[in-house]
C-alpha cells in the first residue's frame, strides 16, 4: 500500500517538474518575443508629435491678449502673463508663435505714443522700391530749439521699441520708447524715431521648376566640395525631422535690400543727411542703445564736423561702440568725453561713476545688470543730463553775448573820445 502511494507521489512530482519546465520555457519564449518586438519599435519615433501648422492670429485680440492699465501683457480670459510653452515639446512651433505675437504687438504699439499728437510718418524711399520709414513728430523739422533722436539696438525690434522681451514679459514702459517720446513732447522737443533694423523686404521665393522640366546642369564644383555640401544638407534634413513626424515646411524667402538702408549704420547716416541736418533745431539730442551707439559713432566718423556743430548731447545705454575698432579720430574722442555719457549695465547704484574702459565718453551705472533694461532704468537721469547740458550751453552763450556787447560798447566809447 505504501509502495503504491510512494510511486503515485513520485509520478505527480515528476509531472509537476515537467510542467514547470514547459511553463518556464514558454515564459522565456514570450520574453524573447517581447524583446524582439521592442527592438523593432523606435521609441523616439513614438514620442514624436505632428507639428501644428504655422498659422497664427493677426491681431492681439485674436491671440486673446491685451495690455492692462499698467502696460502689462495679460491673457484676456485668465489674466495670466504670456506663456511661451503653449504646447509642450513643440519648441519650434512655440518660437514661431512668439515671433508672430511680437509682430502683432509692434503693429499694436505703433500708434500709442502718437495718439492726439498730430504726428506723421516719413517714408525714405520711392514708390517703386522696398522702403523703410521713421517717425517724426509734427514739429520735428520745424522746432527751432530742441530735437530728440532715438536710435534702438539691433535685432528684431522695430521703430519705437527697445526690447521685445520686455514688452511681452514685463511692460510697455520698459520695453518701448513711448515714455521717452511722451517726456520729450512734454518738454517741447521735436522727436525723430529711427528704424535701423528694417533693412530689406522679405518676399516669398517663386516655386522652383520640376527637375523633369529643368534638368540640373552638371556642377563645376570639386567633388570633395559637393560631398561636403551634400553632407551638410543631409544633416540639416536629419535635424529637421528628428523632432516631429510631420514637420511644417517653412516658406522659402529672399531679401531685397532697401536702398541706402541696408544696415543700421547706413540708416542712421541716411536719416542724418535727409532729415536731421535739415531740421531747424539748434540743439539736437540723441539717445542710442546698444548697437545704436556703434551706429552713432560711425555717423561721427562720416560727418564729424556736422555732428559737432549740431548735436548738444548724446546719451548712450550699454553702447556697443568701440573707438579703436571703429578708428575714430582724436577730435571725436575728445568731443565724446565732453558731450556724451554712457549708462552701462552694472551692479552699482544708478549714476555711480565707473572706471573708463576707453578714452571716450564717461561711463556711469544704469542701476541694473540686465542689458535690455539699461535705457528704461536711466530714463530720468538721461533727461536730467540733457537739461544740465542745455542750461550750461545757454549760460555760456549768454555770457559770450554779454562780452560781445561790452566789447562793442567799449569800442564805441573809444571812437567817441577820439572824435
Amino acid at each position: 500500500m505504501l509502495s503504491h502511494l510512494f510511486s503515485a507521489t513520485s509520478v505527480l512530482y515528476l509531472l509537476w517538474i515537467i510542467m514547470a519546465q514547459v511553463a518556464g520555457q514558454e515564459d522565456r519564449e514570450k520574453t524573447t518575443a517581447l524583446k524582439d518586438l521592442l527592438s523593432r519599435i523606435d521609441l523616439d519615433e513614438l514620442m514624436k508629435k505632428d507639428e501644428p501648422p504655422f498659422s497664427f492670429p493677426k491681431t492681439l485680440e485674436e491671440f486673446e491678449y491685451a495690455f492692462n492699465e499698467n502696460g502689462q501683457l495679460r491673457h484676456i480670459q485668465t489674466g495670466e502673463p504670456f506663456v511661451f510653452n503653449a504646447r509642450e515639446d513643440l519648441h519650434r512651433w512655440n518660437q514661431k508663435r512668439y515671433e508672430a505675437l511680437g509682430e502683432v504687438i509692434w503693429l499694436a504699439c505703433l500708434s500709442l505714443p502718437w495718439k492726439n499728437s498730430g504726428t506723421e510718418s516719413k517714408v525714405d524711399a520711392t514708390d517703386d522700391e522696398p522702403r523703410s520709414f521713421i517717425y517724426l513728430s509734427t514739429d520735428a523739422l520745424t522746432n527751432p530749439n530742441k530735437l530728440l533722436v532715438l536710435i534702438q539696438g539691433s535685432g528684431v525690434v522695430r521703430a519705437g521699441q527697445w526690447a521685445r522681451r520686455l514688452i511681452i514679459n514685463q511692460d510697455l514702459d520698459s520695453g518701448t520708447q513711448i515714455p521717452f517720446i511722451m517726456k520729450a513732447m512734454e518738454e517741447d522737443y521735436g522727436v525723430m524715431v529711427l528704424n535701423p533694423n528694417e533693412n530689406y523686404l522679405e518676399v516669398e521665393k517663386p516655386a522652383k521648376d520640376s527637375p523633369i522640366n529643368s534638368p540640373a546642369e552638371p556642377s563645376e564644383e570639386p567633388a570633395e566640395k559637393r560631398e561636403r555640401k551634400d553632407e551638410q544638407e543631409s544633416k540639416k534634413k536629419r535635424e529637421f525631422y528628428e523632432k516631429y513626424r510631420n514637420p511644417q515646411k517653412e516658406t522659402e524667402t529672399e531679401r531685397i535690400p532697401i536702398r541706402e538702408n541696408t544696415s543700421s549704420e547706413e540708416h542712421v547716416l541716411y536719416v542724418w543727411d535727409h532729415f536731421v541736418s535739415k531740421a531747424a533745431a539748434k540743439n539736437v539730442f540723441i539717445i542710442a542703445h546698444s548697437y545704436g551707439g556703434l551706429s552713432f559713432v560711425e555717423l561721427m566718423n562720416q560727418r564729424e564736423m556736422q555732428v559737432k556743430n549740431r548735436v548738444c548731447a548724446v546719451a548712450l545705454t550699454d553702447s556697443a561702440h568701440n573707438i579703436w575698432h571703429q578708428e575714430t579720430s582724436k577730435g571725436t574722442q575728445d568731443w565724446m568725453q565732453q558731450c556724451c555719457c554712457n549708462w552701462v549695465s552694472s551692479p552699482e547704484p544708478l549714476d555711480t561713476q565707473l572706471e573708463p574702459m576707453l578714452p571716450d565718453c564717461p561711463r556711469v551705472s544704469a542701476g541694473t545688470e540686465r542689458h535690455e533694461l539699461t535705457s528704461w532704468m536711466s530714463f530720468e537721469s538721461i533727461f536730467r543730463f540733457f537739461n544740465e547740458v542745455l542750461k550750461t550751453k545757454e549760460e555760456e552763450e549768454a555770457e559770450e553775448n554779454a562780452n560781445v556787447v561790452t566789447t562793442r560798447s567799449g569800442s564805441l566809447k573809444n571812437k567817441h573820445q577820439d572824435l
